[in-house]
């Protein structure tokens, strides 16, 4: 790489985060006591919203409009790198353990912090501030973004299975362990509750007919089974929205009737497309109101804070590079897209994940550390992600 593209990609690597910067220094004023524009629960309405409606709705039309089937198995890829990440994430968390040697009672959250990066919200904006620059080295800007916005929302229904189910057990409080045999006996243990609930309602269960009483079995079947496999907590707004997105994208029907050219319903679309442009500055306010806070108390102690932050930020892109090269050279990426390279190494660079840090105040096990070792990753990512930008834009092109 010249002169020239080296300064490019500083510039690239720069401008994003001076963007991302700039709007959450503004979230963070008016966070501030002395404007109290943004209060805590106006920023975690504001969270909200981004969550179950901006977020969503960018996901539906971005995602929907580009995904086919044969994308999708060109694709496989980056649901599996995502898992790959957090597999390696978690061993390199247990070798940082037996270096560093936390209190006890965080050993499981050192684990998880490391293991498990914020694929989703950090890694949009960054696409979405590098392609909306007419001279960005991805082209287009539009495709770039669309195309982007597409590859990172592909890979967010595996991470939201991850936290939910291996983070949701980690973070468990002790006294809360569960059974191995409570998964493989649930049908047991829903026959009991059923005839429980009979017994309770005999006389209501009386008035009904045979096929009321079997549909009724069958929802407390599923409510139960939903309850156990966390299905509620799994299949959050931005997984459901992924979901949606694929099975328009796959039913060509359903394409050309809401996201092709021209398409009858494609107002609904196009308003949702409205909504879904908020979701990158709102987001950005929101993440600088929460920064106002700063890092809390913390029990955790500064070396494990400081082992935490650097793996996190420095280890493990590099080893996330090496993961993506391995893929490229047995033939695993679709061959020239630069773009679905650079989303790779963004999931292996990113923070730890915030719905960590929500699991973690779900349980009330270490809520206060995780919201310290959120705040300092983001504080440090400032300056780790600039760097990494550079080193990725230098090594794809």
């Amino acid at each position: 790489m010249g002169p020239t593209s080296l300064a490019l990609s500083i510039k690239f690597a720069v401008l994003p985060i001076a963007k991302v910067l700039i709007i959450c220094s503004l979230g963070f004023l008016l966070a501030t006591r002395r404007l109290g524009v943004l209060s805590p629960s106006g920023n975690k309405l504001l969270s909200k919203l981004v969550f179950v409606l901006f977020l969503p709705c960018l996901i539906i039309t971005e995602l929907g409009a580009v995904i086919t089937l044969q994308k999708m198995i060109q694709w496989w890829f980056i649901p599996v790198n995502v898992l790959v990440a957090a597999v390696i994430g978690c061993i390199i968390g247990c070798i940082v353990v037996l270096i560093v040697r936390p209190p006890q009672e965080f050993v499981k959250l050192t684990i998880v912090m490391i293991g498990i990066g914020n694929i989703g919200n950090i890694p949009l904006v960054l696409v979405g501030s590098v392609c909306r620059d007419p001279s960005n080295f991805f082209g287009d800007a539009d495709a770039c973004t669309r195309d982007g916005v597409a590859y990172i929302s592909f890979g967010q229904w595996v991470g939201a299975i991850i936290v939910y189910t291996f983070a949701y057990h980690m973070l468990s409080p002790p006294e809360e362990t569960v059974s191995r045999d409570r998964l493989s006996n649930v049908d047991s243990s829903l026959t009991v509750r059923i005839l429980e609930g009979e017994e309770d309602h005999d006389q209501a269960i009386m008035n009904t007919s045979q096929k009321d009483k079997w549909w009724k079995t069958k929802m407390m079947q599923f409510e139960q089974v939903a309850k156990a496999l966390h299905l509620g907590d799994i299949f959050q707004p931005p997984v459901s929205s992924s979901i949606i997105a694929l099975i328009i994208g796959a039913t060509p029907m359903l394409k050309n009737l809401l996201l092709a050219d021209g398409a009858p319903l494609s107002f609904l679309t196009d308003s949702m497309s409205i909504l879904g442009n908020a979701m990158i500055p709102c987001i950005l306010l929101a993440l600088g109101g929460n920064l106002e806070g700063g890092p809390g108390s913390s029990k955790l102690g500064l070396r494990t804070t400081i082992a935490i932050t650097l793996t996190r930020l420095f280890i493990m892109p590099p080893v996330g590079m090496g993961v993506v090269a391995l893929a490229d050279k047995l033939g695993f990426l679709p061959a020239g897209d630069r773009l679905f390279r650079f989303v790779l190494h963004l999931q292996h660079t990113m923070p730890s994940s915030i719905l960590a840090g929500a699991v973690a105040a779900m349980h009330g096990v270490a809520q206060k550390e995780a919201s310290s070792i959120l705040f300092w990753e983001h504080i440090t990512a400032i300056v780790s992600i600039t760097i990494w930008l550079i080193v990725y834009f230098n090594i794809i092109f």
